[in-house]
């Protein structure tokens, strides 16, 4: 059996430590003793990306993804983008990028580096709210993977992403037909309910983590404004 290989560790803004490690050729970022993302189940991330962008009129979107965790969703959605669109990814820890261009640079390839991507160190509700207020232009999509799903088990702070208040942010960040789309480990009758409460129309989807449609099932809602 192969051992897990301690890579490196990093502090979350307030919230706990993450910890990177390898197990043979894959890699899994851990929260304290539970796998938050891994290289062996990310095809419901990509989907988030997939199936957001089948749902986006504008043919040059602007989305904004957050975070970047280990660029599944950032890689799904550069392969579908014309060369206009813009991607912006709001990542809150640093190292999670230096991984990204250090062990794992080979699973990153060059998506950091491309002209369409603006990468943003810190917080996605900041990005959100400035969208929200007019300060930055909206986007056409936002597609959030920052925690497990709307118990924001990763940073407390970010509870306020899936509150009423955050929903109504989200809204008002969005362009007419945009989509915000929410990535969670399970489903959430709740908060389902919290999106319609905040006008949006809700589509919920479930996704399997593999491709071969083996692994959990995820969940994923894609609240459209109307």
């Amino acid at each position: 059996m192969l051992p897990r290989i301690h890579l490196a560790t990093a502090q979350i803004p307030g919230g706990e430590t993450l910890e990177l490690v390898s197990h043979g050729r894959d890699f899994i970022v851990m929260l304290g003793r539970n796998e938050l993302m891994g290289t062996r189940m990310q095809f419901s991330e990509e989907q988030l990306a997939q199936l957001t962008l089948d749902r986006v009129a504008a043919p040059q979107p602007r989305i904004l993804i957050g975070g970047y965790g280990l660029g599944f969703t950032l890689r799904a959605a550069l392969s579908r983008l014309g060369p206009k669109a813009q991607v912006v990814v709001a990542e809150l820890v640093p190292e999670i990028i230096e991984w990204a261009r250090g062990p794992m640079a080979e699973l990153t390839g060059d998506c950091l580096d491309d002209p369409r991507l603006k990468l943003e160190m810190g917080d996605v509700a900041a990005l959100i709210d400035d969208a929200a207020d007019g300060t930055i232009d909206k986007f056409d999509a936002i597609l959030l993977d920052v925690d497990n799903g709307p118990d924001a088990i990763v940073r407390s702070e970010n509870t306020r992403l899936y509150s009423f208040p955050g929903l109504r942010a989200a809204k008002a960040a969005l362009n007419p037909g945009g989509v915000f789309a929410v990535w969670s480990a399970a489903t959430d009758e709740r908060f389902t309910h919290r999106l319609r409460k905040a006008g949006f129309e809700v589509e919920v989807r479930s996704e399997r983590a593999r491709p071969n449609n083996k692994g959990p099932r995820h969940t994923i809602w894609f609240a459209t404004v109307g």
